[in-house]
């Protein structure tokens, strides 16, 4: 099979829950991602055959293939084909990996994986809501195979099963504002983010008719070991997790351009990595969000990579918990985790993440001089997503 490169990846600064992004549609907001996308990596827009988006809560807003109407939102050619999915967290990323398999294949040369999500203004669950007098996703018959958990719940049963304390949480909680506070005083995010010029809303969520230029990560928050302890846990009463150690509900897109290696050769372009392997795992849905470590250990025997033999990891800041029981069980190093703040701290705008991390991640190996990331989200419903990409 041909080698799939990356040339390009580009996102958003990731907004915070009716903050500087929540007056842009969100099919304007990824319109703006794909168009810039295109534009900087110097690629023909006619080039590309296929897109595949990353999207949880498709309905309203984000409903009729946003990723389509994003496209042509963009001004983008009509000929290029649009599919939307939905892989819950790990959309995006999921994305990512479907577009690679495209290009792998041989069915396409080139193509673009994104994802978008604006939840403040389509909020989670949005499309499984009870008011839409649609019915609700899971029938009576599921509850014989499997209890019904929320990913709160979840949260909190892997915090049980690896011993992980509420000390634990809040201690990952303040790193991961530590890191992102040091990534952007360091310029650490450079060439990574696209501006958005966003409405600018009054008090009462109106537009003012004026606009404001997002052009930084709404979600860093002036945080402290003495304030995370004082915050309440929002699962149970004696839970580990709280509002602190838990991710941010966000606004977002994200964008990767894909192609064969002979293709990004052909057209004058420089591939930045390639990517070594993908893998979407099923794991316990009660638990929900193992995923990361089934995906890690999948990726690593299909591979014949050991854990030390990665340079760095992007393993998506659902909670605590997640990425605590991650390294605990698989032997990564914490050190090489999110060094830059994961969802915690930055926020987590579910069908955009995995796009947000791959993004990241490229960005992290260049400045660092590294050479090798491994990708991970867990996702609602219990699955994991991995990736591992490598320098070229």
């Amino acid at each position: 099979m041909p080698d799939v490169v990356i040339v390009d990846a580009l996102r958003t600064p990731i907004g915070r829950r009716n903050g500087g992004l929540s007056g842009v549609h969100p099919a304007e907001l990824l319109a703006n991602v794909l168009a810039g996308l295109i534009e900087r990596s110097g690629v023909d827009a006619s080039d590309v055959e296929q897109v595949v988006t990353g999207c949880v809560s498709q309905v309203g807003q984000q409903s009729f293939n946003i990723g389509r109407t994003a496209w042509l939102t963009a001004g983008l050619p009509l000929s290029t084909a649009v599919t939307t999915v939905d892989t819950q967290c790990g959309s995006s990323q999921q994305a990512t990996n479907l577009a690679a398999s495209l290009v792998a294949s041989g069915a396409v040369d080139v193509a673009v994986a994104c994802g978008v999500e604006s939840m403040s203004r389509v909020p989670i669950g949005s499309n499984s809501s009870k008011r839409l007098g649609l019915g609700v996703p899971i029938p009576k018959s599921y509850f014989p195979q499997y209890e019904a958990t929320s990913q709160f719940e979840g949260a909190e049963r892997i915090a049980e099963r690896w011993g992980i304390t509420r000390a634990d949480t809040d201690a990952f909680a303040l790193r991961s504002q530590q890191l992102a506070a040091r990534a952007w005083e360091e310029d650490r995010f450079a060439g990574q983010i696209l501006p958005v010029e966003a409405p600018e809303l009054g008090d009462d969520g109106e537009p003012t008719g004026g606009t404001t230029l997002v052009e930084r990560d709404e979600g860093l928050r002036a945080t402290t070991a003495e304030g995370l302890a004082r915050l309440k846990p929002v699962a149970r009463e004696d839970g580990v997790h709280t509002a602190g150690s838990s991710s941010q509900i966000s606004d977002g897109a994200a964008a990767v351009l894909m192609m064969t290696a002979d293709r990004a050769g052909e057209l004058g372009l420089r591939p930045r990595a390639r990517i070594v392997d993908t893998c979407l795992v099923g794991v316990d849905p009660v638990l929900m969000l193992t995923g990361p470590i089934d995906a890690t250990e999948r990726l690593l025997a299909r591979t014949g990579r050991s854990i030390d033999s990665i340079d760095l990891f992007e393993v998506n800041e659902a909670f605590a918990s997640v990425v605590l029981a991650w390294a605990r069980e698989t032997g990564a190093d914490l050190n090489r985790t999110n060094p830059n703040g994961g969802a915690i701290a930055l926020g987590h705008p579910l069908g955009a993440t995995g796009a947000f991390l791959l993004t990241k991640a490229l960005y992290e190996l260049e400045r660092s001089d590294s050479t090798t990331a491994l990708i991970s989200m867990c996702c609602g419903g219990g699955l994991g997503t991995g990736t591992i990409i490598e320098r070229v």
